[in-house]
């Protein structure tokens, strides 16, 4: 309630400089999701808007303004005034974008003021119950016999998914058809209803699949194995060392926003944080909580996108 989030903000401040506190957007504030609902980046908007609304004393909205891998959205974003009161939450793709979309209207590396890397989401690849595929093993063998021949879903391109299937394929040296969706919903759908052969999807979304039956989980993208799946393997257990590949989301503002409000818009992320709700929630989604500082968040995009380059053109990764 109000009384817990007061309690919050007071015991936040001190993560601003105190002369910046008092800092509040002018109006209403947007929070732009360029993807469609019901994914990372929209599930992290909408659990901390109340919070942000409490500290902010503004109402928070949350937009979802999807197509075109997430970056009609982020031209939203970027092309807003610097004043706090449309803010940009975006995907993974953040870093990857720049290197597959040609002829953006905006620069994804100066268009935008990093605030803080907020949530991140692991991966797990899944197949069909009846599926022949039942082992990460047994997959690879089968693609490296029948080239061009297995499909894989994404929720777009150059999205978290896309990019951990186009990172596995490129170390096991196998080739996989790609097929994107609009979204992680109906990338998910497609699996389940046969239309491709396997994908990854955020832990969130298919870990009850998998508990049910419906789905049979491979491997899980991550450094470590994830609570939500205890028993399935990383792929870097399964031969590929050092693969470590996740949905990841973080908050951010037009290029210019004054220091005042970066700091303001930090402690409002470790505010969410903070709050016993938003916890529980990302818990029950296999999510992990980050809220890292706004310098320490910009270089991390920094390495991401020299990592991201490279990538992309070592796997060959295109816009389908």
């Amino acid at each position: 309630g109000t009384g817990r989030r007061a309690l919050l903000a007071a015991g936040l401040g001190g993560l601003a400089l105190p002369a910046r506190a008092d800092w509040a957007p002018p109006r209403q504030v947007r929070l732009v999701v360029p993807f469609p609902p019901g994914g990372g980046a929209d599930t992290t908007a909408r659990l901390f808007a109340p919070v942000f609304q409490g500290m902010l004393g503004q109402p928070v909205v949350v937009e979802n303004r999807a197509g075109a891998g997430g970056t009609i959205g982020a031209q939203e974003a970027a092309r807003s005034a610097p004043d706090g009161t449309t803010l940009l939450v975006d995907a993974a793709n953040q870093a990857v974008a720049p290197f597959i979309f040609r002829n953006l209207a905006f620069d994804y590396a100066t268009a935008f003021t990093p605030v803080s890397r907020v949530t991140v989401y692991p991966l797990v690849l899944v197949v069909r119950p009846e599926s022949p595929l039942r082992s990460l093993a047994a997959l690879l063998d089968r693609a490296r016999a029948q080239p061009g021949r297995l499909t894989y879903s994404s929720s777009g391109n150059a999205v978290s998914n896309h990019i951990a299937m186009a990172v596995l394929a490129s170390r096991a040296r196998v080739e996989l058809i790609h097929a994107p969706y609009r979204g992680g919903g109906p990338a998910l759908q497609a699996v389940l209803a046969g239309d491709v052969d396997l994908g990854f999807a955020t832990v969130a979304s298919a870990a009850a699949l998998v508990q049910d039956g419906r789905l049979r989980a491979l491997a899980v993208s991550t450094a470590t194995r994830v609570a939500a799946l205890p028993e399935v393997a990383t792929v870097a257990e399964q031969g590929f060392p050092g693969f470590d590949q996740a949905e990841w989301n973080g908050l951010y503002g037009p290029a210019g926003l004054p220091e005042a409000a970066v700091a303001r818009l930090h402690a409002a992320c470790q505010a969410a944080l903070a709050d016993v709700a938003v916890q529980q929630r990302l818990a029950a989604l296999g999510a992990i909580g980050l809220g890292s500082a706004p310098a320490e968040f910009a270089a991390y995009l920094r390495q991401e996108r020299e990592a991201m380059a490279a990538l992309v053109r070592e796997a060959r990764i295109t816009v389908d």
